[in-house]
């Protein structure tokens, strides 16, 4: 038995169906041209060699009684040269006449299939096709006054035609054999061209589970596996990306999550190992400790968020009115811009509503929002605005601060996960380079888009643009005030340079 590796392998699968294929196609071209040709040389032996029993019989039918003399007689008068054998017989199956010089039956009572049944009245044709020659027979009942008197059997060996279908059998198996060949070679050339792109592709699979993502393959020509190859390096591109950014992630979470653990620790031993620590050292030592556990719950949190949107979580969606969530997040900020000393600006459009999710807004207001305001000096102002695009079926929001802008090299890394413009400034802040991260895919789960404009010396406005929801019929039929409200403030007054973004 065969191996069942390779019995189920492409190339011995392939090989099989090609090879069935051609066996079938030459064994057609092999015998339907001679078959074909015996099949014209039966029908006209047939019509042939029917006529001639035929004459022979009318001729005889003017006969009362068959005898071998007037039976002779009759048939030197017909040029019967070309047949190999004629007998005759007489009503009772008697032979009167036959030509054949051996094995000569004259006299005999003949149980010829074919003369039995020329003797019953029916005429009798039979062909076959033997080694060297075409034999064929040919019966026929002698009729005279409406009564049978006797039977005619002719016979012919035809080698000529024989010969000849012979010499085009020959000659086509010979063409069969060069063809069978060729389809061979054909084949194995097809198998090794197929079968090495496959197994070209089969290693890459291999290479790249093995954990070498940078593997491309190569791969000429213009077909289906040539654009299986181009798909399979590109998704081996999109794992190479992936990849990074995952061990660049767990880096940077682990430092995230290492140094506030660290400074706990540093804490707590310096704490539990002072006998003599004055109240006061012990109330900072604490304060700090608590610190640190805040920024630890912080990164704690974003991670988790951000990894269950990358599970594909999907959020519970309703319509938001954007007064009231930016309002809402707004009133939560509040401390943190008191502590700061930066004040708050709102410039609101009423009746703003997005189909969206409540948390999804107040992530995106939030981090935003808290971002501006840990990183403005003190006495700086930080705008927010929500209104209406010039097309309807969209909305903006705006933060904007006055701060001294974000380097144009950092512009296009400032949304990627734990990226600082100013790492040092960040964690002194207790910034964990999440927030923007989570801001973007939350815009992006909206459905929206998000931007950012930056000048050094100049400060930052972070556009974002979500689609409106649509609004609910009412009985008046009108559209909602899209008028600006009043301006509201929010913060500690003053003035001063504009913040840096995290």
């Amino acid at each position: 038995r065969l191996p069942h590796r390779l019995v189920s392998s492409v190339q011995f699968r392939f090989a099989v169906t090609f090879t069935i294929l051609v066996a079938i196609l030459l064994a057609l071209m092999n015998t339907y041209p001679t078959r074909a040709s015996r099949d014209i040389v039966f029908t006209e032996k047939q019509s042939a060699l029917t006529n001639r029993a035929a004459v022979v019989s009318s001729s005889l039918s003017l006969l009362d009684n068959l005898t071998p003399d007037n039976t002779r007689q009759v048939l030197a008068l017909l040029d019967l040269r070309d047949l190999t054998r004629i007998i005759v017989t007489d009503s009772e199956g008697l032979a009167v006449y036959d030509s054949a010089s051996e094995n000569n039956i004259r006299g005999k009572y003949v149980l010829y299939p074919e003369l039995v049944r020329a003797l019953d009245g029916q005429a009798v044709f039979y062909s076959h096709y033997t080694t060297g020659a075409f034999l064929s027979r040919a019966a026929m009942p002698v009729m005279n006054s409406g009564q049978t008197v006797g039977a005619v059997y002719v016979c012919e060996s035809d080698s000529e035609r024989a010969a000849l279908i012979g010499n085009i059998q020959r000659r086509l198996a010979t063409i069969t054999i060069g063809i069978g060949a060729a389809a061979l070679v054909v084949l194995w050339f097809s198998i090794k061209m197929l079968t090495r792109r496959i197994t070209q592709l089969a290693d890459g699979v291999r290479t790249v589970q093995s954990g070498d993502y940078s593997f491309r393959l190569t791969l000429s020509g213009h077909d289906e596996l040539t654009e299986l190859g181009q798909e399979f390096n590109n998704l081996t591109e999109r794992l190479e990306t992936t990849e990074a950014q995952r061990r660049r992630f767990v880096s940077d979470a682990s430092h995230e999550l290492k140094t506030p653990l660290a400074s706990i620790r540093l804490l707590s031993d310096s704490i539990s190992q002072s006998a003599d620590m004055d109240s006061t050292t012990m109330r900072e030592f604490v304060a700090d400790i608590g610190s640190e556990a805040e920024r630890l719950q912080r990164t704690t949190e974003k991670l988790l968020d951000l990894s269950r949107r990358d599970d594909g979580v999907q959020p519970d969606v309703t319509i938001v009115d954007l007064q009231q969530a930016v309002h809402g997040t707004l009133h939560l900020l509040r401390p943190l811009a008191d502590r700061s000393s930066v004040t708050i600006t709102c410039l609101m459009s009423e009746g703003v509503t997005v189909r969206a999710s409540e948390d999804d807004i107040y992530h995106i207001v939030f981090n935003l929002v808290e971002n501006a305001i840990r990183y403005s000096p003190e006495y700086t102002t930080v705008s927010v605005s929500v209104s209406l695009c010039k097309d309807p079926s969209s909305m903006t929001i705006r933060v904007i601060d006055q701060g001294i802008g974000i380097p144009s090299a950092s512009l296009d890394r400032v949304f990627e996960r734990f990226y600082r413009v100013d790492p040092a400034r960040s964690r002194a802040t207790g910034g964990s380079g999440l927030g923007l991260a989570i801001t973007k895919h939350c815009v992006q789960e909206c459905g929206g888009t998000i931007s950012v404009w930056s000048r050094e010396g100049e400060g930052s406005t972070f556009t974002i643009e979500l689609p409106v929801a649509p609004e609910p019929d009412d009985d008046d039929g009108e559209r909602a005030d899209d008028g600006e409200a009043p301006g509201e403030t929010v913060g500690a007054p003053g003035a001063g340079d504009a913040a840096t973004q995290e």
